[in-house]
């Protein structure tokens, strides 16, 4: 059993000082957000936002001196510039800088080397089957031949090892890079990898950001053809990292039929042509209920709304999914439909989707473009 515990990381880190203050970064209040588990360790280390780039070799002091310790078996460190500097204001800029990224301003966004691609699947609110659709996509794209990674980008609510089937947890070589981990020959990197399930995060948004970054690009992913990132439901700070720091190639929108489903999914369509992001298309889940018995066709969130949507935004309708009890029942048993019966026409309606949004990926000629730049109005 380990023995690692936060008192031990903190008397660790309380041999890490802040070179311009003289004081260990314990003492000093700058560690927060601490998490032990299982051996695996992350917290967050609050500096002036002027100096973000300056304290990466504070950063990394701190990683090292906790990798260490004996019974740790990965660290994540994370600079965040949540508070305002002492004796001064703060600057408007308070994006907090990653390990690898750089103020909207900057030159930040640089395609992630190895990676052709990057697809975010995304909705406008929660509980309309968007982890499903992600998974299945990825798998599907994987049946064409395609060289594919998966990243959960849902902090809070990370689905990924579940749908996968992928337990256990990532290995870092050089302590300063994760492998990520692998089933049915795709790569996946989430948070869910590196906390048990039933554990909450209380991460604020600064925290959150800096997180995606280095799951994003401090992850050996090799060489990708595309990383398809499932994105947390909504548009808050986690959406505007993904979309400003990220060169997206495009964006898949999953909304179920329902009129309130499709005001949300409009909202988050909506956020990516406001960065510059190409919407690949919507995809209408939950479409239609077929009775296994008897085989009645029962629209029980309506029918139709997200290719009516779809036309009157001017976007593609890439397909209907239907409510079916065997995607869920695969999806939850870490077995999506799409690799364990690809033959069934619920797999074919993935693959079909599948096609065509790598179609549009490859046709895209922007698919290497710098991360667009976020303009306030």
């Amino acid at each position: 059993m380990s023995g690692i515990n936060e008192a031990v990381v903190l008397d660790a880190l309380k041999g890490v000082k802040d070179p311009s203050k003289g004081e260990d970064i314990v003492a000093l209040g700058m560690v927060s957000g601490l998490i032990v588990k299982d051996g695996n360790v992350g917290f967050a280390i609050e500096v002036d936002p002027r100096q973000g780039e300056a304290m990466e070799p504070l950063r990394k002091a701190a990683e090292k001196a906790v990798y260490d310790l004996a019974g740790v078996t990965s660290v994540t460190a994370v600079l965040t510039a949540e508070r305002a500097p002492q004796g001064g204001a703060a600057p408007a800029q308070q994006a907090a800088p990653g390990r690898t990224s750089a103020p909207a301003s900057g030159p930040g966004g640089a395609m992630i080397p190895g990676i052709r691609s990057i697809v975010a699947v995304a909705s406008g609110k929660g509980g309309v089957g968007k982890s499903t659709v992600t998974a299945n996509l990825a798998l599907a794209l994987a049946r064409l031949g395609l060289k594919v990674g998966v990243l959960d980008a849902d902090i809070y609510g990370p689905s990924q090892p579940r749908m996968l089937g992928i337990s256990g947890r990532p290995t870092s070589p050089d302590g300063k890079t994760l492998d990520p981990m692998e089933n049915y020959g795709i790569k996946c990197m989430s948070m869910g990898f590196l906390v048990a399930e039933d554990t909450p995060m209380i991460w604020r948004g600064p925290m959150v950001q800096s997180a995606l970054q280095q799951m994003l690009r401090d992850v050996d992913w090799g060489e990708l053809d595309v990383l398809v990132v499932d994105m947390p439901p909504g548009t808050g700070d986690a959406q505007l990292t993904m979309a400003q720091q990220v060169p997206l190639s495009g964006a898949v929108i999953v909304s179920t039929p329902q009129d309130i489903a499709l005001l949300d999914a409009r909202k988050g369509l909506n956020m990516f042509r406001k960065v510059d992001v190409p919407v690949l298309g919507i995809i209408e889940n939950m479409s239609v209920f077929v009775c296994p018995n008897c085989g009645h066709e029962s629209h029980i969130f309506s029918h139709g709304g997200a290719r009516r949507e779809a036309d009157k935004l001017g976007m593609e309708f890439l397909g209907e999914i239907p409510l079916d009890i065997e995607i869920r029942e695969t999806s939850d048993d870490g077995r999506p439909v799409t690799v364990s019966k690809p033959d069934t026409p619920n797999a074919q309606v993935f693959l079909a989707i599948a096609k065509r949004v790598w179609e549009k990926v490859s046709a895209q000629s922007g698919a290497g473009r710098q991360a667009p730049k976020i303009v306030m109005q």
